[in-house]
């Protein structure tokens, strides 16, 4: 287990994650969710810098209704844009990052996965997954892949 405090967000990471822009309905975010499980997918501009995360929890937001309000038709619910509910100003981790401090996010925030920043633009995504797997190479005697100690 030692070996894990070695560990950096870009170890473990998924570079190149799937990324959306605000204006990409609730309706495609679905089919999104669905072919790939993901937790969350990062909104970014088209300059790649990062606008929010549109999480599966922000999904189920829009269909969040009150005793008083009017239950909107599902296709009206799924072609609204995700921008009026994704999470705006996501807590954001960066390549050096070390995945002790990012274990240490999902425990205070509960969130299951951060995008990843360098040179202000999305470069990756880590999720739980991707620290389950680090421990557990970490608990065989396993450094980071880069070889290097931090």
């Amino acid at each position: 287990m030692y070996e894990f405090i070695y560990y950096r967000v870009e170890d473990v990471m998924t570079p190149e994650p799937v990324m959306v822009d605000k204006h990409v309905t609730l309706s495609d975010t679905e089919e999104i969710f669905e072919k790939y499980d993901f937790n969350g997918i990062p909104v970014v501009d088209e300059r790649r810098q990062l606008i929010g995360m549109m999480t599966k929890l922000d999904f189920l937001k829009a269909f969040a209704f009150t005793e008083k309000s009017k239950t909107p038709h599902y296709d009206a619910i799924m072609g609204q844009k995700i921008s009026n509910v994704l999470t705006r100003d996501p807590r954001v981790v960066y390549p050096e990052t070390p995945l002790t401090r990012v274990v240490q996010y999902m425990i205070e925030t509960g969130y299951k996965s951060f995008p990843v920043i360098d040179d202000d633009r999305v470069v990756g995504i880590i999720a739980r997954e991707d620290i389950i797997r680090a421990l557990r190479q970490a608990a065989q005697g396993e450094g980071p892949a880069r070889g290097g100690r931090v």
